[in-house]
């Protein structure tokens, strides 16, 4: 069928044509940035989830409903080694800029600006030969502890945005990339803005060990965030996710291939687009048939072995791709330690470092101690795929 008609939208962090499934979050998502605005007590969220589940499309779905109800929004991907001080003092710098262009409290937006500079200087963010053109407020926000600065830089942004009769939303994607001092600094200033009532709210999304690992960094983070688990899609989701954009073109799905579709993703979001791009293209009429579903299925796992798995493989060492490709012999779900090091062919005590290693490259996590998984869907198959002939040591055995 047409190309040009097609409506699905495979891509990381791309909007569907239907965000199904996930009404519930962004619902809360309103209500919390309707009462944070108000200057009520507002509980936000951290998503959670495997990669393709769509919480990078949630976290934009909130940033759109912050936007539309008058907030100051910011968005950050977080990254290996990333410095929470370059990244939220950039941000923050635009935010603070863009408040002293409105009509309202021009001195408390000036404050801002200083408590900004000091902090900035504290950390020595290079803001790219950018001058602020202002003096910093000296005694705060400028110890050059994150965990004192932070907490007093956003109080300063947050007041200057109530006094402009607006607030900021702050969207951090990849939470779990934060060091843990960062991460730790980051739980106390939301906490001090929700103890304050300021009206500043963070939204934020990452891997699913993410939740384990703020509790580390601070036990009362569950007082300020909820970690609702983003996960495949419900049948029903799913069928909407396919049917619904396809329905608006004029073009139907028979049963049969709707359910061969949703067998071959898992019902998780990203494949589905993938699936129905790729299913569209080879369609030649409506409605599309288990035929047209089967015969785009080399298009659809080479698209999203290209683009969407091999691109994490590349990132792996020899000795991570070995340790991968164990994990995927013994099928999907979640693995014991001593089962992975049996069919690696070495002992749990010496490929820890490797198992490591992948868990903060974010490519394996801990559903429970002793267990791993892959954090990528059907990474099993891939691998399998991927490395076919690879030497099992378990078969050898056998």
């Amino acid at each position: 069928m047409d190309a040009k008609r097609n409506p699905y939208a495979p891509g990381a962090g791309t909007p569907p044509p239907i965000l199904a499934g996930r009404d519930d979050l962004v619902a809360k998502a309103d209500l919390v940035l309707a009462r944070a605005r108000d200057g009520r007590a507002a509980k936000s969220f951290i998503a959670v989830g495997l990669r393709g589940v769509g919480k990078t499309v949630v976290l934009n779905k909130v940033r759109d409903l912050a936007e539309g109800q008058g907030y100051q929004s910011v968005f950050i991907e977080a990254y290996d080694e990333i410095r929470l001080a370059d990244a939220i003092s950039r941000a923050l710098r635009g935010v603070l800029l863009k408040l002293n262009r409105m009509e309202g409290a021009k001195e408390l937006t000036r404050q801002g600006l200083r408590v900004l500079r000091g902090f900035a200087s504290a950390f020595k963010v290079n803001f790219q030969g950018v001058e602020f053109g202002i003096e910093p407020e000296p005694g705060t926000a400028d110890s050059g502890d994150l965990a004192v600065d932070l907490p007093e830089l956003m109080l300063a942004v947050g007041e200057a945005a109530r006094q402009n009769g607006t607030a900021v939303a702050l969207m951090i994607d990849e939470v779990q990339y934060l060091s843990d001092p960062d991460m730790a600094a980051l739980i106390m200033a939301i906490h001090r803005v929700n103890q304050r009532q300021v009206p500043v709210v963070l939204f934020g999304a990452g891997l699913p060990q993410l939740r384990g690992k703020m509790g580390e960094a601070k036990s009362y983070v569950e007082r300020a965030f909820d970690f609702p688990r983003v996960d495949a899609l419900h049948p029903d989701d799913a069928r909407t996710a396919i049917v619904e954009p396809a329905r608006r073109e004029g073009v139907s799905f028979d049963g049969a291939a709707l359910d061969e579709i949703l067998r071959v993703t898992s019902c998780y979001p990203y494949f589905l687009q993938e699936w129905g791009h790729a299913v569209w293209l080879r369609a030649s009429g409506s409605p599309i048939d288990l035929g047209t579903v089967v015969a785009a299925y080399p298009d659809a796992i080479g698209n999203l072995d290209a683009s969407f798995f091999r691109v994490r493989l590349d990132r792996m060492t020899p000795t991570e791709k070995r340790y991968m490709r164990a994990l995927a012999a013994l099928g999907p779900g979640s693995h014991r330690s001593g089962e992975i090091a049996k069919v690696y062919g070495a002992r749990v005590t010496s490929i820890a470092p490797i198992r490591g290693n992948l868990i903060a490259k974010g490519m394996i996590y801990s559903p429970s101690h002793g267990d791993t998984a892959f954090t990528v869907p059907l990474f099993d198959e891939f691998m399998r795929r991927e490395l076919p002939d690879w030497n099992d040591p378990q078969d050898d055995e056998d």
